[in-house]
């Protein structure tokens, strides 16, 4: 069968690609950028690569109109103010160009929507759902909460919380209650409901084997690594106070913060489970959810992690419009060294970043990470998603990956903080030769006196790095 993925980029669409090959489907996906999609190049011969624009009709006139089933797995959260109007309207577009198509089955990953007050995210998520029913198809709905895997968004918030803080003073909204699901699950049911009659025209809540309260939810996270915390929660801390919270302890970015705080006020239930006898599914529970989790952490295979979407980052970009580094009214840093072994150059220049470090000043990385958060910007604390690879579009610390090729040599960067310009830092090893080079282009006035400012710092910081990945 032919199965059009949206949100082939994204946490849930990776992970759910490789299932849908398996059992034997042709799958088209459809990316805004082809240059942030690597797919493993055992997918490559079933899977087709559309450069789609839910928000651009024109470009979804080029979805094929043989196609049997489509995922809907986009969101715009925290990407825009207006999200609720680009989020109806994505559905609309994406409605009206699959009525064209032969398509029988569409299947939308929403969120659970069963309180009288919803936030407005919530709101967004119901509005799209709405849309969808309207097409001439099939639609089933599945509504998860709390998403606990490997690189979710809400599993690395929960992390940063409880390794960092010993003591919390936290806002009320942590006794909200809600039903935590594994992603092994979400894929579990996403999979399995493709083209089962049963939940035709149908939505369902998906939730694990506990309910929980947000707090239980952290203690039971720090139970699990062994950490002893203590969380008190304070009735004053308004709306604004908690999103700066998690905004500054956190990795998230402060749009998606507020979106998080205006969500946890409602509590986020399953009522609705039949498709749990449906699918012949029995959730796994919170801690069995984390283990996994940890174990996928620990052999270094994270498939997909929410940093690397876009709405992570500062800049929404296509990563096409700025791998030409340019040259003209841009100040340079250009080092060479003499290879000593390029594999073990490669090796340095792969495993940058994150926890390994920059190799050199790392105290001075990481203050300017925390300036860049004061001025809300992504800071330092995204890291990498995988210890030892980088692919273009991956998130690396608040840098944003290129162009990776081991192969040749070369890896590209381009600066995500909060800066009076634009900054790309490039690592190539050619003829021997490594290579490393800092190029800013300013903004302005203050763009030229921010480059003479940091200027005093590069001898120390680039000079080092460079002799240490060459070691």
């Amino acid at each position: 069968m032919n199965i059009l993925l949206t949100g082939a980029t994204g946490y849930i669409g990776k992970r759910l690609l490789p299932i849908l090959v398996a059992q034997g489907h042709r799958v088209i996906c459809c990316v805004r950028d082809p240059k942030r999609f690597n797919p493993p190049k055992s997918l490559l011969p079933n899977i087709e690569v559309l450069k789609v624009d839910l928000l651009d009709a024109i470009s979804l006139e080029q979805i094929p109109t043989d196609i049997d089933a489509a995922y809907y797995l986009v969101h715009s959260m925290s990407a825009s103010k207006d999200y609720l109007a680009l989020e109806k309207q994505s559905a609309l577009n994406f409605r009206l160009a699959l009525n064209k198509t032969r398509v029988t089955q569409v299947l939308y990953l929403s969120g659970i929507t069963n309180e009288d007050v919803l936030s407005k995210h919530l709101n967004s998520r119901k509005n799209v759902e709405n849309e969808l029913k309207k097409g001439n198809y099939h639609l089933t709905t599945l509504r998860a909460g709390i998403i606990i895997g490997s690189g979710s968004a809400s599993f690395e918030i929960i992390r940063d919380l409880v390794e960092k803080l010993p003591i919390m003073i936290a806002p009320k909204w942590l006794n909200t209650k809600c039903q935590p699901i594994g992603v092994t699950d979400v894929l579990s049911f996403l999979s399995k409901a493709l083209f089962c009659k049963a939940v035709y025209d149908k939505s369902f809540d998906i939730g694990g084997a506990d309910i929980l309260s947000y707090k239980e939810m952290l203690l039971g996270f720090a139970k699990s690594r062994n950490l002893k915390r203590w969380i008190y929660t304070l009735p004053i801390m308004t709306p604004r106070l908690s999103s700066y919270w998690l905004f500054f302890v956190t990795s998230t970015s402060y749009k998606l913060a507020v979106a998080l705080v205006d969500s946890m006020k409602v509590e986020v239930i399953c009522k609705n489970s039949e498709i749990n006898r449906i699918l012949n599914i029995r959730p796994i529970g919170y801690q069995e959810a984390l283990s996994k989790a940890f174990a996928k952490i620990d052999s270094n295979q994270i498939v997909s992690s929410w940093k690397d979407s876009q709405v992570s980052g500062r800049l929404h970009f296509n990563i096409s419009d700025f791998i030409d580094v340019p040259s003209y009214g841009c100040f340079k840093d250009v080092r060479t060294r003499l290879v000593k072994s390029k594999e073990r150059a490669k090796e340095n220049i792969w495993k940058i970043g994150g926890e390994n470090g920059w190799y050199k000043g790392d105290f001075l990385w990481q203050l300017r990470g925390y300036i860049d958060k004061l001025f809300g910007g992504v800071g330092l604390r995204r890291g990498r998603t995988n210890k030892t690879s980088l692919t273009a579009g991956d998130a690396l610390d608040f840098w944003r990956v290129l162009y990776a090729n081991r192969e040749e040599g070369r890896l590209l960067l381009f600066a995500e903080m909060k800066l009076p310009g634009e900054a790309w830092l490039e690592f190539r090893i050619k003829d021997n030769q490594l290579i490393q080079t800092a190029t800013f282009r300013p903004r302005g006035l203050l763009g030229r006196l921010y480059w003479y400012a940091v200027y005093p710092f590069h001898g120390y910081i680039f000079k080092g790095m460079i002799t240490a990945i060459n070691q």
